[in-house]
């Protein structure tokens, strides 16, 4: 399995960071105030990590060992969540309006239903990860079903919501990313809830 790494990384790398490097350099961000471009930029970077996060999960291909897996899942999952935060954070000082009407479930736009819809995921995996410390040994596979299926949410929703949008990532690259982050998102859960001995005993 060793010998998969490398590729595998390379892979991991080339499917996350391409679509944010071509929606860096977008046509679509010369012109725009610095709020849209963070705003923007931040909701990819994001999803970019929400695909990189449940592969850090997997057995195959085990990019890290166990122990190493499992730290980093957290901390790029705390990265997610801020860049989430940043996110709707700078599009609503760029303009309150269309995030209040989007929070609301009121806006003409479609794919703000999805991206409130992950939020609201992401709010719950927040909460369900502040709870994990007082959440009874014996009850952990209870914990981390509820954690898999926040994070299938999130993914899911996270990924319509970017294919409606048609904005600074390059359709094609888009596209890749968001069946790519589904099906590691649907795969690592299996793994973890249906597999969890997969884990080598580490408590996820």
């Amino acid at each position: 399995m060793d010998r998969l790494r490398l590729p595998a990384w390379v892979a991991v790398v080339a499917i996350a960071g391409l679509p944010a490097v071509l929606a860096a350099v977008s046509p679509l961000q010369r012109g725009r105030e610095a709020l849209w471009v963070i705003g923007g930029m931040a909701g990819v970077l994001a999803f970019s990590l929400l695909f990189v996060q449940p592969v850090l999960m997997a057995r195959v291909p085990r990019l890290l060992a166990p122990a190493a897996a499992l730290r980093w899942h957290r901390r790029v999952g705390s990265c997610a969540i801020a860049l989430v935060l940043l996110h709707v954070g700078a599009l609503y000082a760029y303009s309150p309006d269309d995030v209040r009407d989007a929070l609301l479930l009121v806006s003409p736009t479609p794919f703000s239903v999805y991206g409130v819809i992950g939020l609201v995921g992401i709010v719950g995996t927040a909460v369900l990860v502040v709870l994990r410390r007082a959440w009874p040994s014996a009850a952990m596979r209870t914990w981390r079903l509820f954690h898999s299926l926040l994070a299938i949410v999130i993914v899911t929703a996270g990924a319509v919501h970017a294919l409606m949008i048609e904005g600074t990532m390059e359709d094609r690259t888009k596209l890749v990313l968001c069946v790519a982050a589904v099906v590691a998102v649907l795969v690592s859960a299996w793994q973890v809830n249906m597999r969890p001995g997969l884990r080598g005993g580490a408590r996820g």
